[in-house]
């Protein structure tokens, strides 16, 4: 059972959104190729769905800016700007965004008191978001794991994925992602490295 999961291809991560990933639009078009053709039994995406009182808002923690490191439940934590609150069309998947193959969308972020960049579990590894279970369910054997933004989202969820799926053949999809700065490019990259994720391009998937 072959699966693809798309991460957060949201409105917000794409220019002209809250919190846009340089040139985070560039991976819908392969985003969609990737789920068209790439022989996946299953597509599924993660989908960020904050409360607009979410404590990683720079907005809700008074003196802090967006991008400056402040605190969250005792730990360190990127002040960043409101962004994907539930609802808003910030949230909203990209309009380009083929949704119509995805079988499946797992909602995150939606605890206020704790970040959820993986689309597995919230940042402090404590509460599940039930994805795990559900590719359980689905017998899924392999995971490929693309989208926004490589140094965040897309590395927790599928360290996460390598972690919390025993068996399962996991891997990032590296040209259908976009990551924010090269430095935690390569340092997520290293990460997923570590933790038994193969890289692949979309090429190798599809072909061409």
């Amino acid at each position: 059972m072959k699966c693809l999961l798309l991460v957060d291809l949201q409105n917000g991560f794409c220019p002209g959104g809250n919190l846009p990933v340089p040139d985070g639009d560039a991976v819908i078009a392969i985003a969609n190729r990737l789920a068209g053709k790439g022989g996946y039994d299953l597509v599924v995406a993660s989908q960020d769905w904050h409360p607009a009182n979410h404590g990683s808002f720079a907005s809700n923690n008074p003196g802090k800016a967006p991008f400056e490191m402040g605190e969250l439940g005792g730990k360190p934590q990127m002040m960043w700007p409101d962004h994907c609150v539930a609802g808003t069309r910030d949230a909203d998947f990209h309009p380009d965004l083929e949704v119509g193959r995805i079988d499946y969308v797992q909602r995150k972020g939606t605890n206020a008191h704790v970040d959820s960049y993986s689309a597995f579990r919230d940042n402090d590894q404590q509460a599940e978001t039930g994805l795990a279970d559900y590719l359980k369910e689905k017998s899924v054997t392999e995971l490929d794991v693309c989208g926004l933004a490589t140094d965040y989202c897309v590395s927790a969820s599928a360290i996460d994925a390598a972690a919390m799926l025993p068996g399962v053949t996991v891997r990032f999809v590296e040209d259908a992602s976009r990551g924010i700065a090269e430095e935690t490019i390569v340092a997520a990259k290293a990460a997923m490295a570590g933790a038994g994720v193969a890289t692949v391009t979309s090429g190798e998937i599809v072909g061409g």
